[in-house]
C-alpha cells in the first residue's frame, strides 16, 4: 500500500469522531474560530434566530453572533440504535440546510461494526450519507420516515442539497474510491419532504475527469487521482451552476470547482483546469453572512506526525460574474 493510500486512510480514521451519546463535551464560551478544530466546517447563517450554527464533521455545533466567537460544543443529533447506524455512529461532513419551514441534517454516518466488503485488501465499514430533521437550527436533529436512503453495499458520503431546475430537491454526494477506486459525485432525488430518496443514483463526474487533482501509480507514473470529497453547488451573478469540490495535488488537500454546461445537475460538468483556494485548503462551503456578504468557510489541512490537524478558515468571494472568484481570508 503507497504512502499516500495509507495518508489518505489515516485521514478517514482520524477525522471520523463518535458523536453520539457523549455526554462529556464540556461546552466552552467566547472561542475564536481559528481555536476550533473541525473538519468540514459548514456554517448556516440563520436570520430568523439572528445566529451562526457551524457543524462538520463530529456531528457537534457550534454557535456566534458574529462569526468571530464561539460557544460550543452542543449534542445535536439523535440518531436511531436499531437502525444500520447502530448506538455510536461516526459522523462526518455534516451540513445544514433550511428548506421549507424545516431544518435538514445531511451527514455521512458509519457503523463501524458492520462491514461491507473488502476491496483491494481494504475493508470498507458500512457508511452512508443521510437525512435527519428538526424544527430548529439547533435541534435536535431526528430520523425521518425513510431508514436508508442510499444503497447498503455502497459507501458513500458528503451528502449535500440542492434543488435543480426542475424544482425537485436533490441529494449530491461522493461514491468512496475505497471501493470502486475511481470515485464519483452523484445526485440522487429526494421525496418533497426529504424523508426519504427516489429512483437511483445518477454519476455527475467521476475523479478522473479533474485535470487538476495528481497521484503516483504503483510505477511512479502520474495519474489522476482517485479521490472525490465534499461536494457543495452554487450559482454565480449570471445563474451559471457550479460546484467546489476537493480531492489530492499528490500530498497535498486541495479544492477545484467545476461548472454545469446546462445549468442543471445532469450537466456535462467542465472541471476548471487550476484549482480554486490556496494548498492545504479543501471541503468548502459558501454562504453569506447576515449582512449579506458572500464567504467560504473550509478547513485548513496539516499532517503533524501522522496526526492531521485541520481548523476552520473563511475567505472572501465574488459571485457576481460567471465564475466563483475567492478573495483574501475573512478575519471576523
Amino acid at each position: 500500500m503507497n504512502k499516500i493510500l495509507i495518508s489518505l486512510l489515516l485521514c478517514l480514521i482520524l477525522s471520523g469522531v463518535y458523536a453520539q451519546n457523549y455526554k462529556s463535551h464540556k461546552v466552552r464560551n467566547n472561542i475564536p474560530l481559528d481555536s476550533i478544530a473541525l473538519s468540514d466546517p459548514f456554517i448556516l447563517a440563520d436570520s430568523k434566530t439572528n445566529m451562526y450554527y457551524m457543524t462538520g464533521t463530529s456531528g457537534l455545533m457550534w454557535k456566534s453572533k458574529d462569526l468571530r466567537l464561539w460557544n460550543g460544543p452542543y449534542n445535536i443529533v439523535k440518531t436511531d440504535s436499531n437502525s444500520w447506524m447502530g448506538s455510536k455512529p461516526m459522523i462526518w461532513a455534516a451540513e445544514i440546510h433550511s428548506y421549507k419551514g424545516k431544518y435538514y441534517y445531511f451527514a455521512t454516518f458509519t457503523n463501524r461494526e458492520v462491514h461491507i466488503g473488502i476491496y483491494r485488501g481494504i475493508d470498507i465499514e458500512r457508511r452512508a450519507s443521510h437525512v435527519l430533521v428538526s424544527d430548529k437550527p439547533d435541534g435536535p436533529y431526528v430520523p425521518m420516515k425513510d431508514s436508508i436512503y442510499l444503497p447498503a453495499n455502497k459507501p458513500t458520503l458528503d451528502g449535500t442539497f440542492w434543488v435543480d431546475k426542475d424544482g425537485k430537491p436533490y441529494m449530491v454526494y461522493c461514491y468512496e474510491w475505497l471501493q470502486n477506486w475511481n470515485g464519483t459525485i452523484e445526485k440522487i432525488e429526494l421525496k418533497p419532504d426529504l424523508s426519504g430518496t427516489v429512483g437511483d443514483g445518477k454519476v455527475l463526474f467521476r475523479a478522473s475527469d479533474s485535470p487538476w487533482s495528481r497521484e503516483k501509480d504503483e510505477k511512479g507514473a502520474d495519474k489522476p487521482n482517485k479521490v472525490t470529497d465534499g461536494p457543495y453547488l452554487f450559482r454565480t451573478g449570471t445563474g451559471r451552476l457550479g460546484m467546489i469540490w476537493t480531492s489530492w495535488i499528490y500530498d497535498v488537500y486541495t479544492q477545484g470547482v467545476a461548472y454545469s454546461q446546462n445549468g442543471t445537475l445532469d450537466g456535462p460538468w467542465i472541471q476548471e483546469n487550476e484549482p480554486i483556494t490556496p494548498p492545504n485548503f479543501g471541503h468548502g462551503m459558501l454562504f453569506r453572512d447576515l449582512e449579506g456578504k458572500w464567504l467560504m468557510s473550509v478547513h485548513s489541512h496539516k499532517d503533524i506526525n501522522g496526526h492531521y490537524k485541520r481548523i476552520p478558515h473563511l475567505f472572501e468571494v465574488d459571485l457576481s460574474g460567471d465564475k466563483l472568484v475567492v478573495g483574501k481570508p475573512f478575519i471576523p
